[in-house]
C-alpha cells in the first residue's frame, strides 16, 4: 500500500536479527564482549569471553558493563580471561625470563659443566627440577 509520500512502513517491528549481539543491560545498545553466567550452587558470578551463542540463562555484557560488574555481598566474581586477549605479564614471569636469557647468554659455563659431569653416568631421559619461582619451574635437560 501507498500513501502520497511513499510506501507505508509497518508499525510491527521486523523479526530480522541483528547478527551482532547486544548488552544485556536495560538500554544499553553497545556491542556484547563478554558473557556472564551466575552459579547460584556456588555463589558464583562468572564472567568470560562472549559465548558462541546466546543461552536463555547467561547475559552478553558490553566492555564497560564487564570491567564494572560486582557481586551481591558474599558472592565471588571469577573472570576468564580471553584466550586471544594479550594477558598482561607478572614481575615473577619478568625475572623469571630475564634470569633465562642470562643463562643462556653463558654457554661457556654450561660446556664446561657438562663435559665435566657425565662421568659419573647417565642421569635417564627425564628432566630434572633445579629451581622454583612461583608457578615457574627451571628444568635441566639430562644433556647437560
Amino acid at each position: 500500500m501507498e500513501s502520497r509520500r511513499g510506501p507505508l512502513k509497518s508499525a510491527v517491528p521486523s523479526n530480522v536479527v541483528s547478527p551482532v549481539r547486544r548488552c544485556s543491560r536495560t538500554a544499553c545498545g553497545r556491542p556484547a564482549v563478554a558473557t556472564l553466567t551466575y552459579v547460584y550452587a556456588d555463589s558464583t558470578a562468572v564472567l568470560g569471553p562472549l559465548a558462541t551463542y546466546a543461552e536463555p540463562h547467561c547475559y552478553d555484557l558490553c566492555a564497560e558493563h564487564s570491567e564494572r560488574l560486582t557481586a551481591p555481598r558474599g558472592w565471588e566474581v571469577v573472570r576468564l580471561s580471553d584466550g586471544s586477549a594479550p594477558s598482561r605479564p607478572s614481575g615473577d614471569d619478568l625475572e623469571a625470563l630475564a634470569n633465562a636469557v642470562r643463562e643462556a647468554a653463558r654457554p661457556q659455563e654450561r660446556a664446561a659443566q657438562a663435559g665435566g659431569g657425565k662421568a659419573g653416568g647417565s642421569r635417564g631421559g627425564d628432566p630434572v627440577e633445579v629451581g622454583r619461582r612461583g608457578h615457574l619451574r627451571v628444568l635441566r635437560s639430562p644433556d647437560a
